[in-house]
Parts: C-alpha cells; sequence; structure tokens
C-alpha cells in the first residue's frame, strides 16, 4: 500500500489562464485521494457521471459537522453548524420557500434592473482613467447591488457587508481570529436586518422567510432563519462576482472570440455557458459531503461508509466522455449540461439569476467598449489563493 502523500487540493491553477494539469489527468478512475488546506484527507470524485449521480444520492450527506468528516480548513468552520439540517427533509422544506423568491418571471422582471446597473458602471469606467480595475468597476458592484435588492439590503450597507463575506470565505488567507471576527460580525449583521425586516416587512426573500417563521407553523426556528439569509446572501453575490471577473479575463485573454461575439450577439449565452464550464475562479471545496454508507462508483470501486467526499465540478466538467475537447475553450459549444450549478435537489436555487447577470455584464461591456483589451500580461494577473473563490484579485483592462 502506498504511503505517498495524497496531491494537494485546490489544485494550482498555474499558468493562470488554463486549468491545472493535475485536473488533465483525473478521469483514469472514479475518484482520488487528495489533501485538504487544513491537511486532512477527502476522497475526490471526478467522473461526470458519478459526480451527476451523487449529488442526488441520499447516502452522502451534506451534514459535515462531525467529529469523523475532514474540515476544509483548520482555521475556519466552513459551513460546519451542527444546529443546521441541511439534508432532507430540512433542506427539501427550505429549498421550496427559497425557489418563490427564483422564479423564472422575478428573474426575468429584475432584467431592467441588472441592465441599468450595468450601465450605470460602465458609465464610470467610461469616465474615469485608465487602466480601470474590473473587479472594482463591475465584476463584484453588479451582484452584490442586485442580490442586496432582492433580498431586502439596504443599498448603504453593500460595502460592509462585502468585507464580512470575504472574511467569512477564507480558508487560509486570513488569520483564525479575524475570520472569527468576520464571522460576528456577519451573524450581528444579518441578526439586526432581520430585526429591521421584522418590524418593517418589504417586498424581499428576508421579509419573506420572515413571515414564514413568524406566522406558518414556525417551520424555521431562529437560529435557521439567520443561517439561510446568510447563506443566500454570499451565495447570490461572491461566486457571481468571481465568474464575471475571471470569467471575462479569460474570454479576453483569447481576443479572436471576441471578436467573434462581436460579430454575432447571438453567441453570448453559449459564450457564458462555456466559461461557467471551465469554472477557471474556483474549486468544489463547498461540495464537502459525508457518507452515511457504502457508495459503489461508476469504475466498481467503492466509498466507504464514513468517508469525506468532494464533488468535483471542475472534474465533472471536464469528462472526455461527455465534452469533446473538454480542455478547449469553445463558446459555440452545444449541449453544454456542465455541473458548475451542482445537479439534482442540490443545484443552485440561484442558477437563472446568475446567468442572467453574466449575459448582461458580459455583453454590455464588450458593446460599450468594443477594443477592450486586459492592461496586463494574463501571467501577472494575481490570483485570491487561500479563499474560497480563487479568482483573479486585479483585471487591469483598457480600450
Amino acid at each position: 500500500m502506498s504511503t505517498q502523500t495524497p496531491p494537494r487540493y485546490p489544485f494550482a491553477w498555474t499558468p493562470p489562464m488554463q486549468v491545472p494539469e493535475a485536473l488533465r489527468h483525473v478521469h483514469s478512475s472514479s475518484a482520488m485521494e487528495v489533501t485538504l488546506p487544513s491537511g486532512d484527507v477527502a476522497t475526490l470524485v471526478t467522473r461526470y457521471k458519478d459526480v451527476r449521480a451523487l449529488f442526488a444520492d441520499k447516502r452522502l450527506s451534506r451534514n459535515i459537522a462531525r467529529p469523523d468528516c475532514a474540515r476544509i480548513s483548520k482555521d475556519n468552520d466552513l459551513f460546519m453548524d451542527p444546529e443546521i439540517d441541511p439534508d432532507p427533509p430540512k433542506h427539501t422544506q427550505v429549498r421550496s420557500l427559497v425557489t418563490k423568491a427564483f422564479t423564472a418571471r422575478r428573474i426575468e422582471a429584475l432584467r431592467p434592473y441588472v441592465q441599468q446597473v450595468a450601465d450605470e458602471l460602465l458609465d464610470e469606467m467610461a469616465a474615469g482613467p485608465q487602466p480601470v480595475e474590473l473587479n472594482e468597476a463591475l465584476a463584484f458592484p453588479l451582484p452584490i447591488k442586485v442580490i442586496c435588492k432582492l433580498l431586502g439590503v439596504p443599498a448603504e450597507d453593500r460595502d460592509q457587508f462585502r468585507a464580512y463575506v470575504d472574511g467569512f470565505l477564507s480558508v487560509t488567507k486570513l488569520p483564525p481570529e479575524e475570520v472569527g471576527q468576520c464571522r460576528q460580525n456577519l451573524w450581528k449583521y444579518l441578526g439586526d436586518l432581520i430585526d429591521a425586516k421584522r418590524a418593517a416587512p418589504g417586498d424581499d426573500l428576508v421579509s419573506e422567510l420572515i413571515r414564514v417563521r413568524d406566522e406558518e407553523d414556525n417551520r424555521l426556528n431562529d437560529h435557521e432563519l439567520h443561517f439561510w439569509c446568510q447563506g443566500l446572501l454570499i451565495a447570490g453575490y461572491v461566486t457571481t462576482a468571481s465568474q464575471i471577473g475571471t470569467g471575462t479575463a479569460v474570454l479576453l485573454h483569447h481576443p479572436e472570440l471576441v471578436r467573434q461575439i462581436q460579430a454575432d450577439w447571438s453567441l453570448v449565452p453559449s459564450t457564458v455557458e462555456e466559461l461557467l464550464r471551465t469554472q477557471i475562479m474556483g474549486s468544489s471545496v463547498g461540495t464537502m459531503r459525508y457518507a452515511v454508507e457504502d457508495i459503489p462508483l461508476s469504475d466498481g470501486s467503492v466509498i466507504k461508509k464514513g468517508t469525506s467526499v468532494l464533488l468535483s465540478e471542475e472534474g465533472a466538467n471536464m469528462d472526455p466522455e461527455v465534452f469533446d475537447n473538454p480542455f478547449e475553450l469553445d463558446i459555440r459549444r452545444q449541449e453544454n449540461h456542465h455541473m458548475t450549478f451542482g445537479a439534482g435537489i442540490h443545484y443552485c436555487v440561484g442558477a437563472a439569476l446568475a446567468r442572467m447577470e453574466l449575459q448582461v455584464a458580459t455583453e454590455s461591456l464588450l458593446r460599450r467598449f468594443p477594443d477592450i483589451r486586459l492592461a496586463a500580461p494574463a501571467e501577472e494577473l494575481p490570483r485570491a489563493l487561500g479563499g474560497f473563490m480563487e479568482g483573479f484579485t486585479e483585471i487591469p483592462v483598457e480600450w
């Protein structure tokens, strides 16, 4: 039996615009052991068919607040709350409430607002000096304004909220005492927001969840209400922001693809899907699961009961059995059933909102600045290592 230490995960994105070299070799089997930032070992499931099946498998629990479950970070108890049950039937109950805010009609009704915010941000870009840092100018302000409007967070709180979330999602970037302070600040902020919404409800999701908590047989206790509001605010902001910025950087690294889009704007949706498939801005550390029974995989191997498991969305997205030329960025790719938003009962409820924001941001930017380009070599773009999202922290652009 080999005593070799499993490879580190997340895999290193070097060179910066290409998928990690380690990711090119993970499909020889259904799963592999990896070493997490905490030093704990987990099993990474890598093939599309297995990842898709396991997202819906009841033998794989999302409740990772267990003493024998691997930790993502030794300094941050990410997603570990012993008072929350993230599995059915409680998860199903909460999901049914949240999906009311993310209906196709409601998301489409938000499109004019998203377009307005994007246009205002691009106006500010055009009026300022060059080069412009794309994250601060567009990628982060757009989704935080949108999710704050949807969930009822006051506009004046956006910057404060962003700082709290950044600390909350630290894996190794910040010292543990700073992580702890950010977590406390975010929890207190949300408590104050819930109190304010309870006193003066609005047409927003937080107010709706409070109504359910207070009027409909207490289906959410106070802690659950607090926890799910926190999750929605984070999920609706930081992942989309990272994808807008880093996905755009990848696209600008291929000016020939930009020209194809500008010659045919109908390519924007498929471009967005392909950038999501390549998932250049993060890993799958947030998919941590715990096997409550033995689970066979497609290659005949078995995940043993008690194993800590990561479902590799990026591995699934690069599976050559599903995607032709998987390591090629193909903006005309059809039938792009990537796994970036998960699958089954854990499919991201905000996927439609994220797609809409990504489409608006991509098309608006390329229309407004036809000759936009990176203002620094791709290999010099710094990554946000040590955080839940590992996108580029600085993306200077000019036109």
